[in-house]
């Protein structure tokens, strides 16, 4: 995640928040899980009444729609929360207090072991995702670690429950090692607390997001800090719901026509470079203008798929995976998708020339 004002504002509030999210999932077992409802034939209306209101946790998004001039467009209420990700988003979805989040993949399969029945709604990825991966590797100063086979035995940041902690069993599972064969050493990957672990020598490795994969050896390269690449897909993106939201007929056509948005934004912020960096990175964010133009060089191109096959396939490979490392009950990852939702977002980008597939 990259470094800004805001996340230090919000360091503290999202470290107690992750802290009990672990200690929440540290008291569930295999058998709290969720039983989520199929809604395959529920009927959506065509139509949303214009006084239907959903809260919607898509910081980014909202920047966008903003400066396109298409939130003024929404033709229903949108309650906008500052929040996003996994950790976050699940306490939000446990209180009622929100319908629509942003998320990576590992949330919602972390909230079906926890008993939290949840939907995805849309997906996106990156063109070329292994030339532009979310995350790299960031290797501690003399950490002697030069290759991913050299894990073994190292200490290794982990989120439990977030996309960067799943990514760590990946990297672990190609390179022929399992979590008993390193440390894994628990820390929530908010703000600057990875490259601060790995700097102070308190983790020999973690997965760096965002303006972190350049800042990282820009201020430990002189000690022999550094980032390697990891060679695998990190790029899902997803709107995220309760199943009770999309249980409700106005709330689920309401959501729909939020996909539409949602779709059209990621093609914007793709088509429009300039104006994303400067009322984004520069003016919401508090970068600097060299890094929202770095993360928008390493940012890829948008993909929207309108069948949703490969992308579940994918997310079986991920639930089977990490149901074997943390002893975890393996389910039909089928279920965490309303594929009622399916085509919604490539239909709403047909013809803007972006790519209508999972990427490549």
């Amino acid at each position: 995640m990259p470094s800004t004002p805001r996340a230090a504002v919000l360091l503290a509030t999202v470290l107690t928040l992750s802290a009990a999210v672990l200690t929440g999932c540290a008291d569930n077992t295999a058998t709290t899980t969720a039983s989520s409802k199929d809604l395959s034939d529920v009927e959506i209306p065509k139509t949303v009444d214009p006084g239907t209101e959903i809260t919607v946790g898509s910081p980014e998004i909202q920047v966008a729609l903003k400066l396109s001039g298409q939130i003024d467009t929404i033709p229903f209420k949108v309650k906008w929360a500052n929040l996003s990700g996994g950790p976050q988003c699940s306490e939000a979805f446990r209180a009622n207090s929100l319908d629509v989040c942003s998320a990576a993949e590992i949330p919602s399969i972390h909230a079906h072991w926890t008993g939290l029945d949840t939907k995805l709604v849309a997906a996106a990825f990156r063109t070329d995702p292994i030339k532009n991966p979310i995350y790299e590797l960031g290797i501690a100063p003399g950490a002697g670690i030069d290759s991913l086979a050299d894990l073994r035995g190292k200490r290794i940041a982990y989120s439990p429950g977030q996309a960067q902690g799943a990514l760590v069993l990946r990297i672990l599972a190609k390179a022929g090692l399992t979590k008993e064969d390193v440390k894994l050493v628990e820390l929530p990957s908010t703000g600057d607390v990875y490259p601060t672990a790995l700097g102070g020598g308190q983790v020999d490795a973690a997965p760096l997001g965002g303006v972190n994969i350049k800042r990282y050896p820009a201020k430990y390269g002189k000690d022999g800090g550094r980032t390697i690449p990891h060679g695998l897909r990190d790029d899902p993106s997803h709107l995220w719901v309760p199943t009770a939201s999309v249980s409700d007929p106005q709330k689920a056509a309401a959501i729909r026509e939020f996909v539409t948005y949602w779709a059209k934004a990621k093609v914007w912020i793709d088509t429009h470079p300039k104006e994303w960096i400067e009322g984004y990175y520069v003016k919401d964010q508090g970068l600097s203008r060299e890094d929202g133009e770095y993360l928008v060089k390493t940012g890829g191109h948008p993909a929207i798929p309108g069948d949703w096959t490969e992308t579940i396939a994918n997310q079986q490979k991920t639930v089977d995976l990490l149901s074997k490392e943390t002893d975890q009950k393996s389910f039909d990852a089928a279920i965490l998708f309303d594929r009622r939702f399916e085509k919604t977002g490539a239909e709403a980008v047909a013809g803007t020339g972006a790519e209508t597939g999972a990427g490549s």
